[in-house]
């Protein structure tokens, strides 16, 4: 079984922050001060939707 690598952004500094990994064909979304918590799982499209949606503003108030 592969292991998950997680990436934390460097703008986060060493402030608390999310994780991004991916194993295989799906991507995973952790809270950086909570490992043992669950995960967030998007398929490799649900994630590039996700991000193409971020960088247009689709989330911004």
């Amino acid at each position: 079984m592969a292991r998950m690598v997680w990436t934390k952004s460097s703008y986060s500094g060493t402030h608390n922050c999310v994780e991004v990994g991916r194993i295989s064909d799906c991507m995973a979304v952790r809270d950086t001060k909570n490992h043992a918590d669950r995960n967030l799982t998007a398929t490799l499209p649900q994630w590039s939707t996700f991000i193409a949606a971020l960088k247009h503003g689709r989330f911004d108030s």
